[in-house]
Parts: structure tokens; sequence; C-alpha cells
């Protein structure tokens, strides 16, 4: 019998539901139980894939090849579960799913209408895709009180209903802030909140109390009264010094333990060794080492989280504090990189879109290669390598990406078609921007004797991608002549996936995202090599 757990959110947006789902999907799954996590988006896009890094951050690609909000990779980096197009729905995708059917005819004439065809949709969404899982945790994005999220409140009071206490719980995060001038607490934004998911007929069975300082008993025994739930049911969610220390400080308060009760569950205590492993190298590092990662969306640090988190990992697996230094790529347009650069032991350039900042990165990739700096380039910090190299060695003048514009030696062109499985995919410059990339897990050879073999130890690997240009393979062979190999392609040799410098201590381009397969109980290789070749820079200089 699978159980749902619905997890909202109020007083102040950014409080952390996606991290506080994770980590009770974690201590759940550490009680023998199996999970899966589930993120509901109230606005009106389609998906994130065409939102700005600025408005939205980073976009988290599934598998399947679905373009998912970064809550997402939080679920998968705590419970190793991968996700699917069918753990993250919007507003956008609900009415245009509700209008396709009403066009068809499907709903016999009857007047749409958002009670009950969309919150219909809602429910099926939710209970879609179900498998053997014990619990199935559905986080509602936005506050509780955002017009947006209305429908999404009342599907999920509708399958309270529905499906009994036995099988449903509901959860409220709430914000306890800290006065200074009156020395305490305010429990008052967390009632109103409550009385706020009440008015829409949700009675919290558990609230979640985000704090920076200690909860006293007398304020959690105050929220209970006011809130109608059970003292043991007000969990402090108190500030920490890393996220992977939150999984062991949840079970501390007894988050677990009271899912578990109210479901009437005996099951054993969880493991948490590995957590509390995790949070050991992290605080206790051996060493240290700066990475500097030249980007364009560096203002907003969250359109990089999978990134920072894989780098973190890499750290993890070396014992070492990786120090980010995050560097806007316009600034190399005006300024010397030996002045920003030379103190970094390994420099990274991610991925992106778009022409501002590209020449940045050109100058960062050509000061790794020349001072023979740890390199690291992710689908755009690859082709930037490439260019960098025909320019730079092959003195092909104007190479470029023609994402950039009509250029004199393409070097980096627009994708058109390629296979998926046994489909062929085809794309035209003048099609819709959403969801028409190169999408999802694709399988690449790996060339033997290469770094990258050696890395993965396979012959083929398969990673998640998310672009729309890439290489053009009719410079492949005036590239390698000049010592750019290309390590890695589609199985079919059609399509270039990895390029590496073989006469350099580690230079390695892909245009896969590697980082979006990165869990801290599991490394990704190329981090944890990546930072191992960091380390080894940092004892040169």
């Amino acid at each position: 019998m699978t159980r749902f757990i619905f997890i909202t959110g109020g007083v102040v947006s950014s409080l952390g539901k996606g991290l506080a789902s994770a980590a009770l999907g974690a201590c759940l799954q550490a009680r023998g139980f199996k999970v899966r996590l589930r993120k509901l988006d109230p606005y009106l896009n389609v998906d994130p894939g065409t939102m700005s890094p600025y408005q939205h951050g980073e976009v988290y690609v599934t598998d399947d090849g679905a373009e998912t909000d970064l809550d997402l990779g939080h679920y998968e980096r705590f419970t190793g579960v991968s996700s699917r197009k069918s753990d993250n729905i919007t507003t956008g995708r609900i009415y245009s799913d509700v209008i396709a059917r009403e066009r068809r005819g499907d709903y016999l004439g009857a007047t749409v209408q958002v009670i009950p065809h969309v919150t219909n949709a809602i429910k099926d969404f939710v209970k879609s895709d179900i498998t053997d899982e014990d619990f199935i945790l559905c986080e509602i994005g936005g506050t509780v009180g955002d017009i947006e999220s209305l429908p999404f409140l009342e599907a999920i009071r509708q399958l309270g209903n529905e499906l009994g206490r036995e099988r449903t719980m509901f959860i409220h995060l709430t914000l306890l802030p800290y006065i200074p001038s009156a020395g305490e607490l305010k429990t008052k934004p967390t009632q109103h909140s409550v009385k706020e998911l009440l008015s829409v007929g949700i009675q919290p069975d558990l609230l979640m109390c985000r704090s920076e300082r200690d909860i006293p008993d007398s304020e959690r025994k105050k929220i209970a009264l006011f809130c109608n739930v059970r003292y043991e049911a007000v969990i402090p969610a108190l500030d920490v010094d890393t996220i992977y220390q939150v999984p062991v400080s949840y079970h501390e308060q007894g988050l677990d333990a009271q899912v578990c009760r109210h479901f009437h569950i005996e099951s054993p205590e969880p493991k948490l060794d590995r957590w509390q492993t995790i949070v050991e190298r992290v605080r206790q590092p051996e060493g240290e080492v700066t990475i500097a990662v030249v980007g364009k969306y560096t203002s907003l640090l969250d359109s990089y989280k999978s990134l920072a988190e894989a780098l973190t990992h890499g750290g993890i697996a070396n014992n070492v504090k990786v120090r980010l230094n995050w560097i806007d790529s316009q600034i190399f347009e005006r300024e010397d990189v030996v002045q920003h650069l030379e103190p970094c032991h390994g420099i990274l350039v991610p991925g992106g879109f778009g022409e501002r900042g590209a020449s940045g990165k050109i100058e960062a990739v050509r000061f790794a290669r020349e001072r023979l700096v740890p390199y690291f380039g992710i689908c755009f910090g690859m082709q930037m390598a490439v260019i960098e190299s025909a320019r730079n060695l092959v003195g092909l003048n104007g190479a470029n990406s023609t994402e950039f514009g009509p250029c004199e030696n393409p070097v980096v062109g627009l994708m058109t078609e390629w296979l998926k499985g046994n489909a062929l995919e085809k794309r035209v410059a003048t099609g819709d921007l959403g969801g028409t990339l190169r999408l999802g897990a694709y399988d690449c050879a790996l060339k033997r004797d290469s770094k990258v073999r050696e890395i993965y130890g396979a012959d083929l690997i398969s990673e998640r991608h998310r672009h729309r240009y890439e290489v053009n393979m009719d410079y492949r062979p005036a590239l390698e002549k000049v010592g750019l190999s290309f390590s890695g392609l589609s199985p079919d040799g059609v399509l270039p996936e990895i390029v590496e410098r073989p006469d350099h201590p580690w230079f390695i381009g892909v245009q896969f995202h590697p980082e979006l397969k990165s869990k801290p109980f599991d490394p990704h290789p190329l981090f944890t090599s990546f930072i191992a070749a960091a380390v080894r820079q940092s004892r040169l200089v």
C-alpha cells in the first residue's frame, strides 16, 4: 500500500521544502522503505526549460529527457532514486493537457472548470506511474496563500479525503523569525500560515519550523496548542553547517519517527552511518583546493546548484575542502585573467547559452591550456575549449559558434538530427525553444587508452544532455593535429561527446552534464578525478 506525504510551505519562499522533502526521503529510505519524490510547481510555464536561470535557477534534466525543477536534483542526491518525467508537473502542463482533452471532446460537452477537471488532472498525476513504492513524497511549490497554488492545494485536500488518513499525511514547513530587539522567536507567522492552510481545508499533521536558533519547549507547546497539532509533531528544523547534516538532524528531532507514528508503522531505527561519514569528511578535510568557476550566471548560484554540489562530492572523495571562486566571465573582457585565475588550482567552465561572456570563457580556457592548470569544460565549456584550440593553435580566423550568428569557420553548429534509440530526432532553427534540445541520457563510447577511459573504467557510459549546438566534426582532423583528442563519441561515431588534451596534466571537455548524476555517497568519477588533479596542482604552487 503506497502512502502519500504532501509537503507545503508557508510564511516566505526559499525555506527549503525541497531539501526537507529530500532529507525525509533519505530517512525513510534508511528505515528500509522504498520512496519516490515529486514536485508540483504552480507556475504557468510548461516546464522551466525556457526560463532564465536568474528567475528559476538551474534546469535539472532526468534520464528520460524531462527539464525539471532544481529540487529534483536534491531528491536524487539524497535518495539515489532516478527522477522521471512523471515526477514534476506544472500548472502550464496541467492546463495544456486539460485544454487538449477539451478540444478532443473528452469531456463530452461538459463545462470545463478548475473543479473538478483541473484538480482531477492533478490528482491523476500524483497517483500515476507508481509501482511498489511505500511512500510518495509530494512537494507543492510556492507559498500557502499564493493564488497560483490554490488548485494544487484543493487537489491534495481531495486526495486526503479520498485516500483517508491511513494513506495521507500533510507536513507544513514554516519560519520562526528571531526578533533581536525583543530577544525572542516569534510564532505568530507560523500560526497565520497554518490558519491560511486551514482556510483551504487542510489541517497539517506535522509542522517543521525553520529557525536559526534552538526553539524553547514553551514555544513548541504554544505552536502545538494554537495550530492544533501534537507537541511531538512540532519539529525544529534548525540551520546546519552543511546540507548533508540535514537527514541526521531531522532524524534526531524525531521527524521520521513521527511519520511512522502517523501511519501506525513499526520499523527499525534508520541506519544513517553514510550520512555521518559524509558530514565528518565535510567538516574535517585534510586539505583545501580552490576551483575557479568561470560562468555567466554567477550572481545567482542556484543556477549552478548541481555543479556546486558535484564539486563538493569530488572534495569528499578526495577528503579535501573545495573552495569555489565564482567568476563572471565578462570580467575577462576588460581585465587580465592572470590576477583572477593564477591563485586557483583548477578551472571549470560550465554550461550556458548565448554569446554574452563567451570571449571571457575562451580566455579562461587559454590560460588553463598554456599554464597547465587542470581544466574541466562542461557543455558550453567544451565548445569554448574547441573554439580556443581552433583559433589559437589551428589558426582558423573567425572560428566560432553559429549560436552567435554566421561565422567564417563554424567550429560549433546547430544540431539538426540525431539518433535517440532507434528513432531519428530532427530539429530546425526556427522551431520552438521549449523541449527541443537534445535532452536526457545518451550513450557515449570511450576511446581506448584515453584519460576518460581510465577515469570511468568502462568502454561505454551513459550521461545526461541538454544542448542545441555541437562541435562540427568536419574540423576534427585539424584539431587533432594540434593535440585535441576526440576521446568520446556517440556509439555511431557521429556526435562528439568528449575532448581531452593528452599533453596536459588534466584537460577534459564534455558535451553532457555529469554534475546531474553525482551524489555525496557516489561522487561522479570525472569530478573525483578533477579534484584529485587540483590537489596535485596545489602542491606545485
